[in-house]
Parts: C-alpha cells; sequence; structure tokens
C-alpha cells in the first residue's frame, strides 16, 4: 500500500497556488464590488482545490496508461508509474476526489442557482478529459486552452458570481492576467517533456510546433498575464492606483524569461516550472491585495 507522503506526492500539492489565486482574485474582485460572502468563498476554494488535485491524480493514472510516464521522464516522480500506487487504486482515488468535488459543488448551488451545476459539472469532466477519453485535451494540443478557459475565464468570474450574484466587470481581465500565467506553468512543463511527450504521441504545442514557438508563446503570455494591472487602471474599469502593486513582480519575472528562451536541456526546465509558479502565485496576491485596498 501507498504511504501517505506517496499520495500527498501524487496529488502534487505544488501546482496548488495555481488553484487557490483564481479565487482569491475573484473573491477580492467581490469585496471591491461589496458582495464579498465568506462561506461561498470557502466553498469555491476547496471545490477547486479538489477538482486540482483530482486532475492531478488522472493525469498520474492515464499518462501511465497512455505510456506518457516512462524511465525517460525527467519531472517529478509519478505514483502509478512508479509503482507506489496500484492503477485500481488511482482509479478509486481519481472517483472519490471528484465525487468529494461534486458533493462541496453542490454547496455552492444556494448561492448561484442551479446554472452552476452546469459549470462544475463541466469543471470536473474538462479535468478527466485533460487526459482521458477518446479525444484528451493534453494530447491534441488543446492543453493551453483548458488552463487558460478552467483557471482564468471559469474559475475567477464565478468565484466572484457566488458571492456578488452577478460578475463584476473587473473581473474579466483579471481572469485573463490568471489564466495566462498558469498557462505559462504548463509551458514550461510541456516545454521540458517534448520529447518524452513526443514518443508518446502527445502532442502538445512544445511538440506540435517546436521549442522556438514555447519560447515566444512562455514570453508573450507571462508579458501578456503581468500587464493586465495596466488594464484595470483605464476605463471602464477604473481600478484605483492600487493595483497597480502587481507590477512589482515584472523585475524578477524578466530573468525568467530569459532563462526560459535560452536554455534547451530537458532538465535545465525544472527548476524554472517552481519559479512561474511563483510568479502567478506573487502576482495573484499583489493583485488581490490591490483589488481589495483599491474598494
Amino acid at each position: 500500500m501507498a504511504t501517505l507522503s506517496q499520495w500527498i506526492h501524487a496529488a502534487r500539492p505544488r501546482t496548488l497556488p495555481a488553484a487557490l489565486v483564481p479565487v482569491a482574485l475573484g473573491s477580492a474582485c467581490a469585496y471591491a464590488a461589496g458582495g464579498f460572502r465568506a462561506v461561498p468563498a470557502l466553498l469555491a476554494l476547496a471545490f477547486a482545490l479538489l477538482v486540482q488535485v483530482a486532475c492531478n491524480l488522472a493525469n498520474d493514472y492515464f499518462d501511465f496508461k497512455k505510456g506518457a510516464d516512462t524511465a525517460e521522464r525527467l519531472g517529478p516522480a509519478r505514483a502509478t508509474a512508479s509503482g507506489w500506487v496500484s492503477p485500481a487504486a488511482m482509479r478509486r482515488a481519481v472517483v472519490g476526489v471528484c465525487a468529494a468535488a461534486f458533493l462541496v459543488g453542490l454547496g455552492l448551488l444556494p448561492f448561484g442557482g442551479w446554472p452552476l451545476l452546469i459549470v462544475g459539472v463541466a469543471s470536473i469532466a474538462a479535468a478527466l478529459a485533460y487526459t482521458a477519453g477518446p479525444f484528451p485535451l493534453a494530447y491534441n494540443g488543446l492543453g493551453d486552452v483548458f488552463v487558460v478557459a478552467f483557471f482564468g475565464f471559469v474559475a475567477v468570474p464565478f468565484t466572484a458570481y457566488v458571492q456578488c450574484g452577478y460578475f463584476p466587470v473587473s473581473v474579466w481581465p483579471v481572469a485573463l492576467g490568471c489564466g495566462l500565467l498558469a498557462d505559462a506553468i504548463l509551458i514550461v512543463n510541456n516545454a521540458r517533456d517534448r520529447e518524452t511527450d513526443a514518443k508518446a504521441g502527445k502532442r502538445t504545442t512544445a511538440v506540435l510546433f517546436g521549442l522556438n514557438f514555447a519560447r515566444i508563446q512562455y514570453a508573450l503570455t507571462v508579458l501578456v498575464g503581468l500587464s493586465t494591472p495596466l488594464v484595470l487602471s483605464l476605463p471602464p474599469f477604473n481600478c484605483r492606483w492600487p493595483v497597480l502593486a502587481a507590477l512589482v513582480v515584472c523585475p524578477f519575472a524578466g530573468p525568467v524569461v530569459r532563462a526560459f528562451c535560452a536554455v534547451d536541456n530537458p532538465r535545465d526546465f525544472n527548476p524554472l516550472l517552481g519559479k512561474t509558479a511563483a510568479i502567478l502565485l506573487a502576482w495573484g496576491a499583489l493583485l488581490a491585495a490591490g483589488i481589495a485596498l483599491g474598494a
């Protein structure tokens, strides 16, 4: 049987800021609109974290089944491929976490109505469809679309919606920035694994278009994502100056972008993965604080 630490490793806790930041930003937008409510905010956070864990466990299982996780893989060890967790046990874990996410999502219905049921089911289905099913998103060049859509344009606006009852106008540029910076993490991952992914038939954008494309994609994604606070300061959003505090991250992001555009060895991408996640976390924390303080 797998140990607790091995299950925690399989859940990939280092990816959880990608679920935390959208909820924090959506809640900040709700606060600025005068509609912050703690209970739906916490339920939205629990739902987002559970869906993220379900996605991670499903990726662990289905990448193993499809042959994408082999001894050549350079990223963190996967639980199923390493033999820590049997495929049957991992499959049960995926079902269990998805069920928990569904139950938590039901708790949001009194705050947002039955349309949230569609959003919640779609979120869980997309988390599974990332690597599962007859047309897995990650294997067909759609992983970036999935991340921007669900970590940006679903998580941020609907977190605000369950608190306010409507979508504050500020959520849209915030959702774009959050989705893009979350996608930057995926771009690093795909650039690192491009060779093993190609052998397994996993057609990420790095596999389809090459490393130079990934470099341009990463630089533009980070640049546009980080610059969205500037948009918030303009009409029709008219957010006050504290939102610009998130721009403090830019000087720290610059060296990471330059390093990404310079490295070639797949192993050299691993340190950039954590640094890119740190950019998202720092930007999200500063922007959430700026939105709230500027209310």
